[in-house]
């Protein structure tokens, strides 16, 4: 370290930062992960030839830069702990050494100097070991100068090195990123600048609080050097007594205390208090646009106590404040938090093109009181679609076997349509129930139906139903019921017979899943329409939408249909071939017509449209276009689902 009461340089006064800049490596605060890799590489000699040091600033690239330098030009040779005193040591400090060349890539950027470096690189140093080239911010290099420096770069002399310092290393050419050894500089933790600041207010014989360091290190952001800068400027305002007030008052900005209690005014949607705050602020000297910064950083914070994080985590607060934080997140909720960063972040970006600052921060802060409360609002939405999952469940279910007993209420329960039953269903049930035995009683229901294919052939039906254990129902016995009642023909019949099948004309016992042989008979168009229609109400309400898009079925031999959708439905028929929609479609058609059916999708020829004369008398009307589009069945659907209005009709390119 710097002696304290060395502040002159040829009589001036020598700044802070630069009369307590690090010397050694064990000076060098924060970069304890650069430094131990360069004392490695001299130790074991494994030194470079080029180097990259980025980082934010005010890190200590430079004067690791310099340390290094140091390091290797030692007098008694490389060594990671050189002798600060020596005269090259001492000419490197102060920037004079005549091996040690710092150029600043910003004033010096152009391939002219590029060329006057690589005409004196061959130079041998003229009392040290190396020729060392200090670059900084070397981003700020033309193209040309480092399409000039490549070669050099790559194959330098024995004697050179080369340093690179630079904040934006994106702007570095990739051919030089893979000839430099790179070392990222992170930020300074706030702990570490406060115990470098009182160190330095220590040994400027000077008092400082401990909150006022914090202060000063939080306003820093993890820059050394801005640290210190800050430091000096307050200590000249406060005579050798350093407070958080009169770090405040020194820097235009608000306490935690202020900002919390404006915080506070907002989460109780206070707009009259919070104004009287904001206008007690700026009356107090706090700049409206500094303000909005403090403000987007409490909220920083207060985001990050709200999502359980610890009071090591706050970066712009005290941690003293973790407990009131907690409990105005709680109030406030996630959501509305994150809601107020984004419209402070905005605020902020307006202010930067605007001259009334604090207009756009009043606006920001009436927004805020009134804010609905989000959290709650995300609440209830996660409730309604749980809810509205379960209910939508239980509105279409998957089709599941009945019981062999239905209960009483079942019978008079409305009619459900029923699965359709074929001829060679009606064989098969018949050929099971004559080799069936059952010891418990059975009722017997039968009825007069109308045949779904042919309206003009009639005949008698009996359900049976049995309290055996097998998995079996028959036809719905309250539509039976219903339809019996309609004709006035229905009659229940009880025995204890052991067979406890009785039956008119036919008897009819299905099984919940499609007979394992395919029927042989084919199916009608008749019932082919009447299983899709059917089917469509077991879907759900996406996979139906794009279903009733389909203006054509047709059925193809006994356990197949086809599929027709309008020219213009080929969005439809793409969704429904997903497989999450394709599979719900094929089961419950399926499970309506009583067997596995194949599904075939296709789209209708498009019919090319006489050519009408293009008179402004035959082009309809805005009104009656927007009539068709409404009419349109998808359209309908997605104004349903989404609440939707139609605001635009554009032309199909």
């Amino acid at each position: 370290m710097a002696d304290p009461h060395d502040k002159s340089e040829d009589g001036n006064y020598v700044v802070v930062a630069r009369r307590y800049r690090p010397r050694g490596f064990d000076e060098l605060v924060g970069q304890e992960h650069v430094c131990r890799a360069l004392v490695n590489a001299i130790e074991t000699n494994r030194v470079g030839h080029a180097y990259l040091f980025t980082g934010a600033r005010g890190v200590g690239k430079t004067s690791a830069a310099r340390i290094f330098a140091k390091a290797l030009n030692n007098e008694s040779g490389p060594s990671a702990k050189p002798d600060n005193e020596s005269d090259v040591a001492l000419a490197i400090d102060a920037g004079q050494d005549v091996d040690v060349i710092e150029i600043d890539g910003a004033s010096n950027r152009g391939i002219d100097e590029i060329r006057s470096l690589r005409a004196n690189i061959g130079v041998r140093p003229s009392r040290a070991r190396y020729k060392i080239y200090i670059i900084d911010e070397v981003h700020m290099l033309t193209t040309p100068a480092f399409n000039a420096l490549l070669k050099t770069l790559e194959e330098p002399p024995e004697h050179a090195k080369f340093i690179f310092c630079t904040t934006d290393p994106e702007r570095l050419p990739i051919t030089v990123l893979s000839r430099c050894q790179r070392f990222d500089f992170a930020p300074v933790e706030v702990p570490k600048i406060v115990n470098r600041l009182r160190e330095i207010v220590t040994a400027e014989s000077a008092e400082a609080d401990d909150a006022a360091l914090e202060l000063l290190a939080r306003r820093a952001a993890g820059s050394m050097r801005d640290s210190q800068s800050l430091l000096e400027q307050v200590l000249s305002f406060s005579h050798g007594q350093l407070t958080a007030d009169q770090v405040h008052a020194m820097l235009g900005t608000a306490d935690d205390v202020r900002l919390h209690a404006l915080a506070s005014a907002m989460a109780d949607r206070d707009t009259s208090g919070a104004m009287r705050i904001l206008d007690e602020s700026i009356d107090a000297g706090i700049d409206a646009g500094r303000l909005a910064e403090q403000l987007l950083c409490y909220f920083r914070d207060l985001m990050a106590v709200t999502v359980d994080c610890d009071p090591s985590l706050l970066r712009h607060t005290s941690a003293s404040l973790h407990p009131e934080l907690k409990q105005l997140g709680d109030l406030w909720g996630l959501q509305t938090v994150l809601a107020v960063v984004g419209l402070i972040d905005q605020t902020l970006v307006r202010i930067r093109h605007s001259v009334y600052s604090r207009v756009l921060l009043e606006s920001t802060l009436i927004q805020i009181c009134n804010l609905p409360d989000l959290q709650h609002i995300s609440n209830l939405a996660a409730a309604a679609s749980n809810a509205g999952l379960t209910s939508n469940q239980k509105k279409k279910p998957t089709l599941i076997p009945r019981r062999t007993a239905p209960a009483s209420s079942e019978l008079n329960s409305p009619e459900q349509p029923r699965p359709p039953i074929n001829d060679q269903q009606a064989t098969l049930a018949d050929d099971q129930a004559s080799n069936t035995t059952q010891t418990s009683s059975t009722s017997t229901i039968t009825s007069t139906s109308v045949d779904p294919v042919s309206s003009t052939q009639e005949q008698q039906t009996t359900a049976t139903v049995s309290d055996s254990p097998k998995t079996t129902w028959t036809p719905e016995p309250r539509l039976a019921v219903q339809n019996a009642a309609n004709q006035g023909t229905t009659h229940a019949q009880h025995s204890d017979d052991s067979t406890g099948v009785h039956a008119s004309n036919e008897s009819l016992t299905a099984t919940t899943a499609p007979p394992t042989a395919p029927p042989t008979a084919p199916w009608t168009q008749t019932e082919a329409q009447r299983v899709w229609q059917e089917a469509l109400g077991d879907l759900e309400s996406m996979t139906e939408a794009f279903a009733r898009m389909v203006s054509k079925v047709v059925a193809v031999g006994t356990q197949q249909l086809r599929l027709e959708f309008p020219a213009n439905g080929n969005l439809a028929m793409k969704r429904c071939e997903l497989p999450e929609h394709r599979n719900t479609i094929v089961q419950a058609v399926s499970q309506r017509a009583g067997r596995d059916i194949a599904l075939d999708y296709y789209l209708a020829e498009t019919v090319a449209a006489p050519k009408r004369a293009e008179t402004s008398g035959n082009k309809p009307s805005r009104i009656q276009r927007m009539r068709e589009i409404e009419a349109n069945e998808l359209v309908r659907t997605c104004i349903d689902l989404f609440s939707a209005e139609i605001v635009r009709i554009d032309k199909a390119n």
